[in-house]
């Protein structure tokens, strides 16, 4: 997905007027090909608004909402549900937590949402009603199983994660952040969200939630060990 490279130039003017394309990508981190090419082409990433606005000392997503689809994103203020808030908390900081609150041990610094990198299943997963996949294919107009495959490769496009986070009824700018575009403050998320979310857990449910964590990563490093040995066999045969 992308933004008009023709709004984007016209916006690139009221952000820093005068300023060269030459002057944008170095502040920005922009390399000049790459977005010359975007505007070649006439479509700019989002990548490459969200590094100019934050180059200008700009909220990127305000910067975004410049631009359609991402509009709506700039009256969207509701805060994520504790669900979403879970969904992108590490691994290492439940542990932590459940280790804490039935061993008596030390909590560890509490990591910030989306230190592990994105976890989009997670999210989806997380504000999942049992018909959200569906609603999203029809109301983006793609196929089920490309969703399908776009969550199983654990991304989601821009767009789509926005479009994600309306049909579930949560904040649009949740999507922004779960995709790793954005950061959780510059999305509003309260510093506290993590700390607030776990308080509210029972212990119960928080060795739930940690123990589908672990069968999850279990799971992936199992496949992962099956990968190394499959290659590992076929350098085996080629040598």
């Amino acid at each position: 997905m992308s933004v008009s490279a023709v709004a984007f130039q016209r916006w690139i003017g009221q952000v820093a007027p005068g300023a060269s394309t030459a002057d944008v990508c170095r502040l920005s981190g922009v390399k000049r090909s790459t977005l010359a090419q975007q505007l070649v082409r006439g479509k700019v990433a989002e990548a490459t608004v969200v590094a100019v606005a934050r180059a200008y000392g700009r909220n990127p997503v305000l910067g975004l909402a410049e631009f359609e689809p991402y509009h709506e994103l700039a009256a969207s203020i509701a805060p994520p549900t504790d669900a979403e808030v879970l969904s992108q908390t590490p691994t290492a900081r439940l542990l932590a937590e459940l280790l804490a609150r039935v061993g008596g041990g030390p909590r560890h610094a509490a990591a910030a949402a989306g230190d592990e990198g994105s976890a989009v299943r997670q999210w989806v997963e997380a504000i999942d009603d049992g018909e959200l996949r569906q609603r999203v294919s029809a109301a983006a107009g793609i196929a089920p199983q490309n969703y399908s495959a776009q969550l199983s490769a654990n991304r989601l496009a821009p767009e789509l994660a926005v479009r994600t986070a309306r049909e579930a009824g949560v904040g649009l700018r949740n999507g922004l952040v779960v995709t790793g575009l954005v950061t959780a403050a510059e999305a509003g998320w309260p510093s506290t969200a993590v700390e607030d979310a776990l308080e509210r857990l029972s212990d119960a449910e928080l060795a739930f939630l940690a123990s589908e964590r672990l069968a999850t990563l279990a799971r992936a490093l199992k496949r992962q060990e099956h990968d190394d040995r499959a290659a590992q066999r076929a350098w085996d045969h080629l040598a």
